[in-house]
């Protein structure tokens, strides 16, 4: 029987993407498991494999189409020699414009019809919590059993809400336990890019003038719209404090002499990531994040850090950064960084974190303040160290490298003494590197 295979969801953000190169063609036969096509999200190019086997009786949609709905069909496959002019089975198509769910919601909800993670193929069920029939693939099963993880509180972001691999490794512990009415509320609408002159009175104000439109792709669409989102409705204060730096780079120069047999070399940035996630520690109550009508305060400190890439930015997340040495935390953040700027990151390496850390100072920048990436609580605007006079505990003026630093926080979930807390607490750790070892 024929069916449609959809355009998916790779991404809990992605509403459309652009089907860059198709690795099948018409009348070609495909397993379970075998790759279709890519994808181009607003984050990244990422492979797309089938569930289903069969014979590919008709493409839809050209290779290089952007702008391609998430839930739409792209192609058909089938039985040989079966008439794949008009498929029998269709899955959903889209909620109309006037549905009340946002986007970002709608997207997870109508995520990968016909392509997954390897092994995510085909469809089990079983009785949810509410009684009716939780459908779940074998591999999503087996991972969730091994995590602790409870099945009918993950939604799943197949077809007809089934779970496949990636919403099982996506999910959080307390996520999984949550009250099913949370993980069913409403998501706020996703704030329009801007509210200015439109593109025609632009365009119009420099008619004569030379210029040249440039598209915007995916992910600067994503960039505007959530900045937009984050200065409209995050409450933003600002907390900045100048950090001496010259203990920190005369043991940096120590230390990178005993790591240089094993190929490592400290930057002033890992040092930066590892008196972050200890202040996170040690002014637990500014570890949270924003939930909506509610405050999450994390146990672990989960950094992000801002990496340029061309077109734009990607924030990959170091894990338990309070547990991980100085190296492991460098060879990490290079990896995460070489990835980002390839667009090969996985969601769950840029999503999540409660912190981030946007450093300017490699670009000479003196200080600025950086905008809070929703549901962060704070982020740490970075600035280059200059040599500065300052006057010493004795009342001496002496030379030191001073860096300036802005704590960008949100008031909902931090107050300003909190926020201060935090600050000294990431000063502290810098002007006493040796500490951040014990």
């Amino acid at each position: 029987m024929a069916t449609e295979i959809l355009m998916p969801a790779l991404s809990p953000t992605m509403e459309e993407g652009t089907l860059a190169k198709w690795l099948v063609k018409e009348g070609d036969t495909v397993q379970s498991g075998d790759l279709l096509a890519e994808i181009e999200t607003d984050k990244a190019t990422m492979e797309f494999e089938a569930v289903d086997e069969g014979v590919i009786g008709k493409i839809l949609v050209a290779e290089g189409t952007e702008g391609v709905k998430v839930n739409s069909p792209i192609a058909i496959i089938g039985e040989e020699g079966e008439d794949m002019s008009a498929p029998a089975t269709t899955a959903p198509k889209e909620a109309p414009a006037s549905s009340n769910v946002a986007p970002a919601e709608a997207s997870d909800a109508t995520a990968p019809a016909k392509g997954y993670g390897k092994g995510d193929a085909p469809q089990k069920t079983a009785p949810a919590s509410d009684g009716s029939r939780l459908f779940a693939t074998p591999l999503a099963r087996r991972i969730a059993k091994d995590k602790g993880l409870d099945l009918s509180q993950i939604k799943g972001s197949g077809p007809h809400g089934r779970i496949i691999k990636a919403d099982v490794e996506n999910a959080k512990p307390q996520e999984a336990s949550a009250p099913a009415a949370s993980a069913t509320a409403p998501a706020s609408a996703p704030a329009a890019a801007g509210t200015g002159p439109s593109t025609d009175q632009v365009i119009k104000m420099y008619e004569g003038r030379d210029f040249e439109e440039v598209k915007l792709d995916g992910m600067r669409k994503t960039i505007a719209s959530r900045l937009v989102e984050a200065k409209q409705t995050v409450p933003h204060f600002y907390l900045r404090r100048d950090i001496e730096l010259d203990a920190l780079l005369k043991f940096r120069s120590q230390i990178n002499k005993t790591l240089e047999p094993r190929g490592i070399k400290l930057s002033v940035n890992d040092f930066i990531i590892k008196a972050c996630a200890l202040a996170l520690q040690q002014v637990p109550d500014a570890n949270a994040v924003w939930a909506g009508d509610r405050v999450l305060s994390m146990k672990a400190s989960d950094v992000a850090v801002a990496v340029a890439i061309e077109g734009g930015l990607f924030t990959p997340v170091l894990q338990d950064a309070d547990t991980k040495s100085l190296s492991a935390l460098s060879t990490q953040m290079k990896d995460l960084a070489s990835r980002a700027r390839d667009r090969k990151l996985a969601p769950h390496e840029y999503q999540g974190g409660s912190f981030a850390i946007s450093n300017l100072g490699m670009f000479g920048i003196d200080n600025f303040d950086a905008i809070i990436n929703p549901p962060h609580a704070a982020i740490l605007a970075v600035g280059a160290g200059a040599k500065k006079p300052v006057v010493g505990e004795d009342g001496e003026i002496k030379v030191a490298t001073v860096m300036s630093t802005t704590l960008s926080v949100d008031h909902r979930v931090i107050d300003g003494a909190l926020g201060a807390d935090l600050l000294n607490a990431i000063k502290a750790n810098l002007e006493d590197p040796m500490g951040m070892l014990a």
